[in-house]
């Protein structure tokens, strides 16, 4: 049950004044959620400011700047009935003239806002137009009274389709109403070290600061709810780890023998890292306390390999593995992967995701409760109420940013004392595992497999397209094997990026029948089957998205085509230039950007092109973009969080850490009368796991 304080930040938007049924929609575009509710809207973070503080005279007013002008109305030329022309405005100051532009507005609500004669405000950017300066749609029109009430700074928000930043502007301002004084939380001692405003005034000042500094995430009023959340994550991790050490665990010892026909069965010997790695996992699961273990692996660096060799000493002691892939291209291309070692190993694989149905999904399930299946590999589908396992031992969850802690849990409980690695094909900085994984032991595999070959990386001008395409077609004719990515499956109205479909369209109509297609929106039987005959080499020519990020193994690819890359995450960027390169051949990747690069575009790509070594890309990335894009998911904002932005608050990251682990230590169950703000915090948050691990606890 929430805390009564906080049920006015939960109830629905359209209880806010102004926001009624037809508003529900974009505002649930806007934020991300179906019925948005108060809370959502206080926790809309803005993308920027514009400093109201900027006064020119119209002389001073410098070309695509964002000023207040103080300006006399002198006369309005209305267009003629039917024309496209704009209504202008001319207006003045005494250093000098300029027009107000409006296009498509009534011309007597114009007059009405601009009365000739009459001194009025305007807020908005100055341009040039043959040589005289003037404001197109000003963003406020004012009267004395109006920019009595105008702040110093305003926000800027991100905005859909259907809402005008006024409106969204006006509902955060009724938001900001509904807060209520809450409990601190924050210990008091770090609470005064760094400055920081209680809760209630932070939200407040984030969206009405006094000044440039608190408009930005690095100003303390932001710094402040990033930590709220920070420290509700860990508290949420130091909960879990105290939670799986108090539950203990079960010793799984292998003799060996299964292992040993493994490594017999590799085409390669162990890399030093992946030897290390393995030893550490056996050491875990011997021991009587449960195992949770990130393991990081350069793309390539061969995890599968590692939790293969996991899985084969719980086998050895008569136990089974569950491997939980995010995509069912992923599981099944684990699967490919893993089948023929296990085969030769003796070992028992299944594999189990959407697809499976009838009497295929039933004699999976009934091999795996009568423990005729060591290891199954699946999909979301693996932590569905009939999957029955007869003694799970070990739970491999891979790229887990994409599944949640209880995703991850509740697999987990389908066994006894479950040991638990997590896999991430992304090298993480070591902030952003502290904050992700921070319950979690590490291990890293920076070495490759021998015989991986390095990849000739390329930054190509889009005008330069045809002759990529010539050049794609000299590759294919030779027998090569090619990826295209584009970063839409569709081209729309309001983008100009690449889009797959009609790339696909078009080097087909060039190359033929060799061109293949694949993206997210197509059924896991198309996009297997597209895979496949890629694989096989009947298509050799693949046009995709980036579903095909991770786990993709063609090892005949050698040549990979990025459209936009200048739009890609470094981190994404180098995953998909991983496909590349896995065979004994020489492999390229031709990253097309459009012209002219911004300078954090322009570093990006130049990083890409000098090193592959994916642990300084990730790093670089979070220098750069920050987290979302280290983790190939969105632009700002780690994922499940609303205000921490690693980029600024990476600082923070610590002392939520060990603020975090002091008060579990104190007090494992929260249950301490003094625990009564944590609890708000973590509902407030929504760190709904902490809370179930509270109530079963």
């Amino acid at each position: 049950m929430r805390p009564d304080a906080l049920l006015p930040l939960f109830a629905p938007l359209t209880s806010l004044p102004g926001i009624g049924p037809k508003l529900v929609r974009p505002y649930g575009r806007l934020l991300g959620r179906e019925m948005p509710r108060v809370l959502d809207l206080l926790f809309h973070m803005p993308s920027g400011f514009v400093d109201r503080r900027a006064r020119p005279t119209i002389a001073e007013a410098l070309p695509e700047t964002d000023v207040t002008l103080e300006v006399r109305v002198d006369a309005h030329q209305s267009p003629p009935p039917g024309s496209r022309a704009p209504h202008r405005t001319y207006v003045s100051d005494p250093s000098g003239d300029m027009v107000v532009v409006h296009f498509k507005m009534d011309p007597t609500r114009l007059e009405h806002m601009l009365p000739v004669g009459q001194t009025r405000w305007l807020c908005g950017r100055i341009s040039l137009y043959d040589g005289m300066r003037q404001m197109t749609h000003p963003d406020r029109v004012l009267d004395a009274a109006g920019l009595a009430k105008l702040p110093a700074v305003e926000q800027v928000y991100p905005l859909v389709e259907g809402l005008a930043a006024g409106h969204v502007r006006r509902a955060i301002e009724a938001a900001l109403q509904r807060v209520p004084e809450l409990p601190e939380w924050i210990p008091a001692d770090l609470l005064a070290e760094r400055g920081w405003p209680g809760f209630r005034e932070a939200l407040a000042r984030v969206h009405r600061p006094a000044n440039p500094h608190e408009a930005t995430p690095a100003g303390g009023p932001w710094r402040r709810l990033a930590f709220d959340e920070l420290f509700a994550h860990q508290i949420t991790l130091a909960l879990l780890r105290a939670q799986e050490e108090k539950a203990g665990g079960r010793s799984t010892v292998g003799d060996g023998h299964i292992s040993a026909q493994l490594l017999a069965a590799l085409p390669f010997r162990l890399t030093g890292g992946q030897e290390q790695a393995v030893a550490a996992i056996r050491a875990d699961l011997a021991a009587e306390t449960r195992m949770l273990r990130l393991l990081q692996g350069d793309v390539g660096s061969g995890k599968t390999v590692v939790a293969l060799m996991a899985a084969a000493t719980v086998a050895e002691a008569g136990r089974q593995t569950a491997l939980m892939a995010p995509t069912e291209i992923l599981a099944r291309q684990h699967h490919e992967t893993i089948a023929p070692l296990a085969e030769a190993a003796g070992l028992s694989v299944s594999v189990l995701t959407g697809r499976e149905k009838g009497r295929a999904r039933t004699a999976v399930l009934t091999e795996l409760q009568h423990g005729r299946t060591d290891m199954v590999i699946g999909t979301h589908a693996l932590i569905q109420d009939d999957v029955i396992f007869r003694d799970l031992a070990l739970v491999v969850v891979d790229e887990q940013h994409r599944f949640g802690v209880e995703q991850r849990l509740t697999l987990a409980r389908k066994g006894e004392a479950v040991d638990m690695l997590v896999m991430t094909a992304t090298p993480i900085p070591r902030t952003l595992v502290l904050t992700l994984f921070g319950d979690m032991d590490s291990s890293e595999l920076r070495e490759k497999p021998p015989g991986r070959q390095a990849i000739d990386t390329r930054a190509i001008p889009l005008d330069r397209l045809d002759e990529v395409v010539a050049a794609a077609g000299r590759a294919l004719s030779s027998g090569a094997r090619a990826y295209w990515i584009c970063p839409l499956v569709e081209e729309t109205d309001t983008s100009d990026l690449a889009a797959a479909t009609e790339r696909f369209e078009v080097l087909k109509s060039i190359f033929g029948d060799k061109v293949g297609l694949v993206h997210g929106r197509m059924s896991g039987a198309a996009k297997d089957e597209a895979m496949a005959r890629f694989a096989s080499g009947e298509t050799r020519l693949l046009v995709a998205t980036t579903v095909i990020e991770v786990g993709v193994n063609v090892p005949e690819a050698t040549v990979m085509v990025i459209e936009h890359a200048e739009r890609f995450g470094l981190a994404q960027l180098h995953q998909l230039r991983g496909r590349v390169g896995r065979g004994d051949k020489p492999s390229v990747c031709l990253l097309l950007y459009r012209a002219p690069l911004g300078e954090t575009a322009k570093a990006r790509l130049a990083i890409l092109r000098e090193s592959q070594d994916g642990f300084r890309l990730a790093e670089e990335d979070l220098r750069l973009r920050g987290e979302g894009d280290v983790l190939g998911t969105r632009q700002s904002g780690m994922p499940g969080f609303r205000t921490a932005r690693l980029e600024f608050h990476s600082g923070e990251v610590e002392a939520a850490r060990a603020a975090a682990a002091q008060r579990v230590k104190a007090d494992p169950d929260l249950a301490a009368p003094e625990a009564g703000p944590l609890h708000t915090l973590l509902h407030l948050v929504e760190r709904e796991g902490a809370m179930r691990l509270l109530s079963a606890g």
